[in-house]
């Protein structure tokens, strides 16, 4: 892969949360990479590549994917998700893990994130925030206008809701787990505030922190990962930290060193395998220590 700079970015990184358009970006980063000494041509290496990110199939064997919608009577009235059930349990319920996007919609890599899930035994679903405007629609661009317009507690209801689906799914044995990448990491951490108790493990990938007065309601483990260049994130974890230590909330977080936000995204550029890796195989592992206990 092509090298590229960190000014590059931290350009892409504001047009990935709506600080431009793609017009600008374009126009910025060529701009910027001409400056830099390197070709044009650098800034399309920057756009995802879902096609080429793939690294479980849609008909894998281990796995039985469909979509589905399910009820938020508190939010979009009815939900589109990608729903991902383990071969390897058979008829046997296995613990729920909930996937959540960034903000831009159910887009190909998240799906394959649940595919990743269900290979490990547990049934995933992927919702689409964006059902209730047509959802994800098929470019990244579009979905984060998409995302912007819809009113943030009609999402973290739809969120709460996938929740309760996976809760009371015969499919599962009720026992809980969220994930989810920059936007859904922070919606990670609101629904372990939401939950309570009947959130049973939280994974939040870089994402924003909740207040620290809202920290006492949170009852399950968190497993926290950060990028090491994302000061935009990173500035809100003292707090966080702090008022986590202060109630006695079981936790860990982790710092991928010389990682970008979005580190675990290998469709783009600021894909990081090792870290990615990483950081995958400790959300596993922390799953089935909290989910089948």
């Amino acid at each position: 892969m092509k090298k590229i700079n960190q000014e590059l970015f931290d350009l892409y990184d504001e047009y990935c949360h709506g600080f431009m358009s793609r017009r600008e970006f374009i126009s910025q980063a060529s701009a910027m990479a001409v400056t830099l000494g390197l070709s044009a041509s650098i800034v399309q290496a920057l756009l995802p590549r879902y096609a080429e990110a793939q690294t479980v199939s849609f008909t894998d064997p281990r796995i039985r994917a469909e979509y589905i919608t399910y009820n938020s009577p508190q939010g979009s009235g009815l939900v589109r998700a990608y729903l991902v059930r383990p071969m390897s349990a058979g008829s046997r319920p296995a613990p729920g893990v909930l996937v959540i996007h960034e903000n831009r919609g159910l887009n190909p890599y998240i799906e394959d994130v649940a595919r990743r899930a269900a290979i490990e035994g547990f049934v995933a679903l992927a919702p689409d925030a964006l059902s209730s405007v047509g959802g994800y629609p098929g470019n990244d661009d579009r979905g984060r206008v998409l995302q912007r317009q819809i009113d943030p507690e009609q999402l973290k209801q739809d969120m709460l809701a996938g929740c309760h689906y996976l809760n009371s799914s015969p499919d599962t044995t009720g026992r809980l787990g969220v994930t989810g990448f920059c936007w859904g990491g922070g919606m990670s951490n609101q629904l372990a505030v939401e939950l309570g108790s009947d959130c049973h493990a939280a994974v939040p990938f870089y994402g924003a922190q909740v207040p620290a007065e809202q920290v006492p309601s949170i009852q399950a483990p968190l497993l926290i990962h950060y990028a090491s260049n994302d000061p935009r994130i990173n500035a809100g974890w003292p707090d966080y930290e702090q008022a986590l230590n202060a109630n006695g909330k079981e936790f860990e977080a982790h710092f991928y060193e010389g990682t970008n936000h979005g580190f675990h995204n290998n469709s783009t550029p600021r894909y990081d395998e090792s870290a990615a890796d990483l950081s995958w195989e400790r959300t596993i592992n922390f799953f089935k220590a909290n989910l089948y206990s």
